[in-house]
């Protein structure tokens, strides 16, 4: 297809209402790969702070676990080595908020132990060191965190604490403890767009092989409510998802039948889902995400179902759709 007739095609998206049962593929934007991470991880968090993204924690080899930290900068293609975590934890959220990068929960240390963790770590880039804040209120891991308006609102965990969702201002070190998410899951995708939060995707139980979710769930900070929006395309556990031109778009994963290659976005004008090309290598175990300077970045990650199999491979995507 020539590029002016795929640019005709997407500028008819919105008004597509075929795309719920069996999504058409889309082959709009473009793959890339940037310099790669420097070990290879898994089951990590992410945060992105003035172009420069943060790897934080998980499941690495070679390395002390669950400490690392490496710092990706954008305009220069490099990684460098970042202050190390105070404490081991995989399975841990990320997001930055007020000029500071923010690590909360997970598990301890140990590639598949490690009880849940409620505290939460400060970076201060300027100083390069960590300080610890106000825990939060649950302690929880393999959820997501969401910054929006400046504070950080986390959502899910694995089991028991599926539904817990909170926020945090890092303004007043406080935790809100809100609404309970309506369908409790782990190893989702968050994103705020338009002023609001969006969860999709995850699993049920604590394991891979536990029944996953296509669930979008939508909280509206100003009215404290939560709603429900059209579904994935199929249930994916694992995912990871990220806000770019105002489309959500989520990647990757894992189930019992193996890795997902998909990309799909989600268009909250039109409260429906598009299917983009399949990811080149499809990942999981990457929570948080960075959209920088007009790609989105998904470094590392595990190329394969459980926790063993975590790579160095840093994927880009350009997209060229907008939500706006």
């Amino acid at each position: 297809m020539r590029a002016t007739a795929m640019l005709d095609v997407f500028s008819r998206a919105a008004a597509c209402t075929v795309l719920l049962a069996v999504p058409a593929v889309a082959a709009e934007g473009t793959w890339g790969t940037r310099a790669a991470l420097p070990a290879a991880h898994s089951e990590f968090a992410i945060a992105e702070l003035d172009g420069a993204i943060y790897v934080i924690g998980g499941y690495a080899i070679g390395e002390i676990e669950g400490t690392s930290v490496h710092i990706y900068d954008a305009a220069s293609d490099r990684w460098r080595r970042g202050p190390p975590l105070p404490a081991p934890a995989h399975h841990l959220m990320a997001a930055s908020a007020g000029g500071k990068i923010y690590a909360m929960g997970g598990q301890g240390s140990g590639l598949f132990g490690g009880g849940f963790i409620d505290s939460v770590w400060a970076l201060d880039p300027a100083s390069g060191q960590w300080a610890a804040r106000a825990p939060m209120p649950t302690a929880r891991s393999a959820g997501v965190a969401v910054a929006l308006d400046g504070r950080i609102y986390v959502a899910g965990g694995r089991p028991p604490h599926g539904h817990d969702f909170a926020a945090y201002d890092p303004a007043a070190d406080a935790w809100t403890v809100l609404p309970d998410m309506p369908r409790q899951r782990n190893h989702l995708a968050g994103a705020a767009i338009g002023g609001r939060i969006f969860i999709a995707g995850g699993r049920l139980g604590p394991g891979y092989r536990s029944e996953a979710s296509a669930a979008l769930e939508v909280f509206d900070p100003a009215a404290g409510t939560w709603s429900a929006a059209a579904p994935m395309p199929r249930p994916r556990s694992g995912v990871n998802g990220v806000a770019a031109r105002g489309c959500f778009h989520v990647w990757g994963g894992e189930g019992g039948q193996g890795m997902f290659p998909d990309h799909t976005v989600y268009d909250p004008r039109t409260d429906h889902w598009i299917r983009l090309a399949d990811m080149p290598v499809p990942v999981h175990g990457v929570t948080g995400a960075a959209f920088v300077d007009g790609l989105i970045h998904i470094p590392g990650g595990g190329q394969g179902v459980g926790g063993r199999n975590p790579g160095t491979l840093h994927q880009t995507y350009r997209p060229g759709m907008a939500c706006e």
